[in-house]
């Protein structure tokens, strides 16, 4: 069984990754305010920084099969930022799925641990949108 450390520098960047979720969800609940998912997007990113490192991040995201995840990511950040915030989000969370897709097998397991969602995800409809995946391995 590999063990988790957690030190107090992760505990905060989870935190913040937790607030970050949370503030880019009222940003679309509250018709895309930017503000709310502009300091979405900020808590998110310093919280994957504080969780995994600062030069794990900046591996993570300049590698070269992220870059159309990464730019994608930014370019949205960047659309959001100017004032089109509906325009920029689609464009983020295409970046979002492209950086994080081999995540996904992970999440899905994980998830179907979990006791009542656990009973949707191991539908087969819902299954197969993930086996799509198999066989793809995150790098550490």
């Amino acid at each position: 069984m590999v063990s988790f450390e957690m030190d107090d520098r992760k505990k905060i960047g989870l935190g913040l990754t937790g607030f970050g979720v949370f503030f880019s969800f009222l940003g679309i609940v509250f018709f895309f305010d930017k503000g709310l998912l502009a300091m979405g997007n900020i808590l998110f990113v310093s919280g994957v920084s504080l969780t995994i490192g600062l030069k794990s991040t900046m591996q993570f995201f300049m590698k070269r099969s992220n870059f159309k995840g990464t730019i994608s990511f930014g370019i949205g950040f960047l659309i959001l930022i100017i004032g089109w915030p509906i325009l920029g989000m689609i464009i983020e969370a295409y970046g979002f799925i492209v950086l994080f897709s081999g995540f996904w097998p992970t999440l899905s397991v994980f998830i179907q641990k979990v006791p009542v969602l656990g009973w949707l995800f191991q539908q087969p409809f819902v299954r197969s949108l993930f086996d799509r995946y198999r066989g793809r391995r995150v790098p550490v």
